[in-house]
């Protein structure tokens, strides 16, 4: 019978991963827009666990409208160009557990709406990824419909010349509102 080695134990699993470099993330995955267009604004934050502490190996999707609040829907979010505004893109957060993207001002979707970025989270110990919106500014008639206390998980901080901070509590005391998606994309 062979011995068994004590230095040899089972790799712990994860629910969502593991991410593999293959294609999570990819080269200017984080710029949904090039830094340097005119109009261009960074949202960055850091993804954090229910005690506080940083989460070294999630990933985020960013998705959203161009500068009327339309739905971007253009190639070349997986090869960019360094010109045009894909709509979408996708970052690892660093060891720290921060994340930085650069993309567009929104539009607002409607008359009366005000302008967001959906925001896709997978992280270690999730079944499902989440959903999120960091809006860039208040008076929507859904951010009116979430608790008050909760209403500020949903609303980006503006830290700079177009720069945004939204970070992201995965529960606990301070839990960013996650979202159900089950609608048509209309926003």
């Amino acid at each position: 019978m062979p011995e068994q080695h004590e230095q040899y134990l089972q790799t712990p699993s994860q629910t969502v991963g593991p991410f593999f470099g293959y294609a999570l993330p990819y080269d200017s995955g984080p710029e949904v827009a090039p830094p340097w267009r005119e109009g261009a604004i960074r949202l960055h934050g850091t993804v954090l666990d229910g005690d506080g502490a940083p989460v070294p190996d999630a990933v985020l999707e960013l998705w959203g409208a161009d500068e009327d609040g339309t739905p971007i829907a253009r190639q070349g979010s997986l090869q960019r160009d360094g010109y045009t505004v894909t709509g979408f893109g996708r970052a690892a957060v660093d060891r720290a557990g921060h994340y930085s993207f650069t993309t567009v001002r929104p539009g607002a979707p409607a008359p009366g709406r005000a302008p967001y970025l959906l925001v896709t989270v997978f992280a270690r110990g999730l079944l499902h990824h989440l959903f999120t919106r960091a809006y860039l500014e208040d008076g929507d008639p859904f951010l009116a419909s979430v608790p008050e206390e909760r209403r500020s998980t949903l609303i980006a901080t503006p830290d700079g010349d177009g720069s945004y901070r939204f970070d992201i509590r995965l529960q606990g005391e301070g839990e960013t509102v996650f979202l159900d998606f089950v609608g048509d994309g209309r926003g």
